[in-house]
């Protein structure tokens, strides 16, 4: 009988816990559904993603100690900054040095160059990656296709000055390109000693060390496209040409419209590594951009106020082509824009 009356009592017990945990549960949910849906559904991502939130924690952690507090630094473009008086005890002094930068005798000449330099970027080689990738994908044996996709990448991973040092290697006196020249009878010619040059100098050296970067990217997305609507062509008679031009190409559009904005939100940033490694004293007037201009006066002649206000400008520009750019491509494409 006292096996009997404890199995009971045990179902006893078992049964009033039950009832309890169904009326935690349902104060649980009633409380969740007072809450507002944002609040719920954040709540409920983050319990069930948790580790990538942590994941993502230290790149995070990064931008806001690397790139957002720095910001807080751009106040001594509206100061006569001072090494020895900081931040704090600098005097204020306004508009002065943006003044000072827009009155400077070279400032048309460094504006001109870094515009044109920035176009010649967006027109020339941005186009490049999306050409690659497209041509790339209809290689149809997967060895060879690996091997170009390679080829192209490597030289992303090479510094500028490496690069630098490879396109005067090719373009000195005794370069390939002016023995190509001397073996077809004609004279050399030194190409980066000659200012009308240097854009296209610049040009090419962007396209041969950058397109690859891209031609990843593009190849990625191309991957994610549904098979069945190129197998679906192809039943239909759709040639190589028309596959690519109907449906790759339309559905690489987005990531397209993305990468253009990105790449005029750095309009203005030309890399100074890469300008100031290709320039000589006699190709300056084509050359010289506002990062070559900060070098010279922010960190040669310690005028840090100025060169903030520099930063701040080409800041300006950016974010005003990233606006106007993304809200026109919202108008042409309802999914266009990045935001």
């Amino acid at each position: 009988m006292r096996p009997l009356r404890s199995c009971r009592e045990s179902g006893k017990i078992s049964a009033e816990q039950e009832k309890e945990g169904w009326r935690m549960k349902a104060d649980k949910n009633a409380r969740l559904s007072a809450l507002p849906a944002s609040q719920r559904s954040l709540g409920a991502n983050f319990r069930k993603y948790w580790p990538y939130y942590v994941m993502v924690l230290p790149g995070v952690v990064y931008m806001i100690v690397f790139k957002y507090i720095p910001m807080l630094g751009s106040v001594i473009a509206f100061q006569d900054y001072s090494v020895y008086e900081g931040i704090l005890g600098s005097k204020w002094v306004g508009l002065k040095n943006f003044i000072q930068l827009f009155t400077y005798a070279d400032f048309k000449k460094i504006f001109v160059n870094t515009l044109v330099l920035g176009a010649y970027k967006i027109i020339f080689v941005f186009p490049i990656p999306i050409a690659l990738a497209l041509m790339m994908n209809e290689v149809r044996r997967e060895k060879l296709k690996k091997s170009i996709q390679t080829a192209v990448y490597i030289p992303y991973f090479l510094s500028w000055i490496i690069v630098a040092e490879l396109v005067f290697d090719f373009f000195g006196a005794n370069g390939i390109f002016n023995q190509i020249r001397g073996m077809m009878g004609m004279q050399p010619i030194l190409i980066m000693q000659q200012s009308k040059y240097f854009r296209l100098v610049y040009v090419i050296s962007s396209i041969w060390k950058e397109a690859g970067w891209g031609t990843v990217v593009y190849i990625a997305a191309i991957s994610g496209i549904d098979q069945s609507l190129y197998e679906a062509a192809q039943i239909d008679g759709a040639s190589r040409w028309q596959r690519m031009t109907k449906i790759t190409f339309p559905l690489l559009i987005p990531t397209i419209v993305t990468l253009l904005l990105l790449n005029i939100g750095s309009f203005m940033d030309l890399g100074f590594e890469h300008v100031f490694s290709l320039l000589t004293p006699m190709t300056y007037s084509t050359g010289d951009i506002f990062d070559t201009y900060v070098y010279r006066v922010g960190i040669l002649q310690a005028q840090y106020s100025i060169t903030t206000a520099v930063g701040l400008f080409q800041s300006v520009i950016g974010l005003v082509l990233v606006v106007f750019f993304n809200n026109l491509s919202r108008k042409i494409s309802e999914d266009g824009g990045l935001w």
